[in-house]
């Protein structure tokens, strides 16, 4: 597989009041071109840690990232290198990641101009990357308080846009949105996946949104990819008991769905991350051993990757039932 970004072993550390808290542990991902890799979990799971780590934002605190083939360095006053500049992010909060006291059009320039634009022909670009999400060219000489919430994201998607990206991280870029443009916004990403080529990381807390965009989707769980594999192999026929549980707890339309997954407990202070299988303490399917042996990502003979002692050392996928019935 042609391989956008590679992102090998990567973990992040954070440190509070004299404590070390590593939201990332050991993460191995792959983006190919024209690929949406769903990226999914629980509220603090390390999502947005992982997401800012593979643009720069955030410094890892072990492993590496490569974009094309390119080390992703931590961003510095010097500004994001050449080689770089085709790998951005689309922030989740479209109120706060757009300047409230400059034009549209001027924010959407800028990246044109750094590139080495002219500023009417940059101006003239943004004009047309408005046009391609839907706004057209009078949102150039408006201002931030003047759009929805929907239509901001749209603007910070022209702006990534205005790069050429080959590759986008996508941190949540729907959850502040309604339903309607929630939907609006995933489709645009799409098309525009379609129309460019380009890999998108989409990353979100809703299953069921990552369900209907993306190709793949990973499941994180407290700093640790759990299961990898595509699409269809993940809500049809998922492997990982917390995988299952995400999926147990989504509601349908009908009302017939069945009782969610019960989980005992919370999710774990990510300071204080239990030993061996991070999800032991509240997994329905824990063996003798969970809570000492740290489970690495095998994969299981449908191609998936899984991190679980149960589902690797028997390569076959539990019935849901069985998981309900414990």
């Amino acid at each position: 597989m042609n391989e956008l970004l590679k992102i090998s072993n990567l973990s992040v550390e954070y440190h509070r009041n004299g404590r070390k808290l590593r939201a990332v542990a050991g993460v191995d991902l792959t983006l190919a071109p024209g690929e949406i890799l769903g990226l999914v979990g629980e509220s603090g799971c390390g999502k947005s840690s992982l997401g800012k780590a593979i643009v720069g934002i955030e410094k890892p605190a072990e492993g590496e990232i490569r974009f094309n083939g390119n080390l992703v360095k931590p961003l510095d006053r010097r500004g994001r290198p050449t080689e770089l500049r085709n790998l951005q992010m689309i922030f989740q909060d479209p109120y706060g990641s757009i300047n409230p006291r400059r034009k549209i059009g001027d924010q959407i320039a800028d990246g044109l101009i750094v590139a080495g634009k002219p500023k009417n022909e940059a101006l003239k670009i943004s004009a047309e990357l408005l046009e391609k999400v839907g706004l057209g060219a009078s949102a150039l000489d408006r201002y931030a308080h003047q759009f929805s919430g929907g239509q901001r994201q749209r603007i910070a998607i022209a702006r990534a846009l205005a790069a050429s990206p080959t590759a986008i991280v996508a941190d949540e870029p729907i959850s502040a949105l309604d339903t309607s443009s929630q939907a609006q916004v995933s489709n645009l990403l799409v098309s525009l996946v379609q129309e460019f080529g380009m890999g998108v990381i989409f990353i979100s807390h809703d299953l069921s949104v990552v369900r209907k965009i993306s190709d793949r989707i990973a499941v994180m769980y407290l700093g640790k990819i759990v299961e990898i594999g595509t699409t269809e192999q993940i809500w049809n026929q998922p492997s990982h008991p917390y995988t299952r549980a995400l999926i147990s707890a989504i509601p349908k339309a009908d009302g017939n769905s069945n009782m969610p997954l019960d989980l005992p407990g919370d999710v774990p202070n990510p300071a204080f991350p239990p030993a061996g299988c991070r999800f032991h303490p509240r997994c329905p399917l824990v063996q003798v051993g969970c809570e000492s042996s740290v489970p690495e990502i095998r994969t299981l003979k449908d191609g998936r990757g899984v991190a679980c002692v149960l589902q690797t050392s028997n390569e076959i996928v539990v019935p849901l039932e069985t998981i309900k019935g414990r």
